[in-house]
């Protein structure tokens, strides 16, 4: 019997058994097609939970059956080394820590005051360049898309792009491009990782950031996304390297800001919420983050 033979009569062996796990398993190459015929045995055998067979086998570990649990109730993550993501993307990479049991409630907190009343995007935005609001806005769309939005991530800093490198998707064309009529949405990158997940990158840096931003296209544009996405985050520059994040804010009508402990200052916080406010936009809450 061929090797494909083999996995396919494994995979049905499997499929047969009601073992979603170890068919999952199979698929992801957690274990080959000759292990999984060893631990169906012991599972007869012993009559346990395939998982638990291949686990007394020593195939596998607790982590590689809460993620292929996290599959299954589509909420999917990643394990340390996986993929080619930033490692600062803990709602990736460590969906049960402290830091992102902290970003669910962020994402309830905004469910309830912007999305459910009707809103489909938002702006995030930090006061200096550093502060995490870049790493804050993506850890904050794993989130959205694990709970089953529809989510994109636009990343709207046309001055100092991150969102490229986070998600290790090409930085070529993205958002300025598609403002300038030189691209359309089909380079919105799709984040295999995730189901629900998109990522529309900065594209080629412009020279005038804040009036692209202000054209009269970028409002059909983001009607546009609103009708193809549940949610969509726009990363910006900082508020104190140019006045992009309230052209934004006029678009979004909503903003999150992002404040860095024992680093921003209340006083440029308090500042940015006056200037939202009369812009037209408001603040739908702050943040504040820590981090070395």
């Amino acid at each position: 019997m061929t090797q494909t033979e083999l996995s396919l009569a494994a995979s049905e062996k499997l499929k047969r058994a009601d073992s979603s796990i170890g068919h999952l398993l199979l698929e992801s190459g957690k274990i080959t097609p000759e292990n999984a015929e060893r631990v169906l045995r012991m599972q007869k055998e012993l009559g346990i939970r395939f998982g638990e067979a291949a686990q007394r086998l020593g195939l596998i570990n607790e982590a590689d059956i809460q993620q292929v649990l996290a599959r299954q109730f589509d909420y999917p993550y990643l394990q340390e080394g996986e993929g080619s993501y930033s490692p600062y993307l803990v709602a990736a990479y460590d969906p049960f820590s402290p830091q992102v049991e902290t970003l669910r409630a962020v994402r309830s907190q905004l469910m309830l005051r912007w999305f459910a009343r009707g809103r489909k995007s938002l702006t995030v935005v930090g006061i200096d360049r550093g502060d995490g609001a870049s790493l804050f806005a993506a850890n904050l769309a794993v989130v959205f898309s694990q709970l089953g939005e529809h989510t994109l991530l636009v990343d709207a800093n046309l001055r100092k792009p991150a969102q490229h490198t986070i998600f290790n998707i090409p930085g070529k064309q993205g958002l300025s491009d598609v403002l300038a009529g030189r691209a359309d949405l089909d380079v919105t990158a799709h984040i295999g990782s995730f189901v629900d997940l998109s990522v529309l990158g900065a594209g080629t840096l412009p020279p005038n950031p804040q009036e692209l931003l202000s054209r009269s296209n970028f409002a059909g544009l983001n009607a546009q996304l609103e009708s193809k996405y549940d949610v969509t985050l726009y990363d910006v520059a900082a508020s104190q390297t140019g006045l992009d994040a309230l052209v934004l804010a006029a678009r979004t009508g909503g903003v999150l800001i992002v404040a860095r402990k024992n680093r921003t200052h209340m006083g440029d916080v308090n500042a940015l919420a006056e200037q939202v406010a009369q812009n037209g936009a408001v603040v739908v809450g702050s943040v504040l983050v820590d981090f070395k």
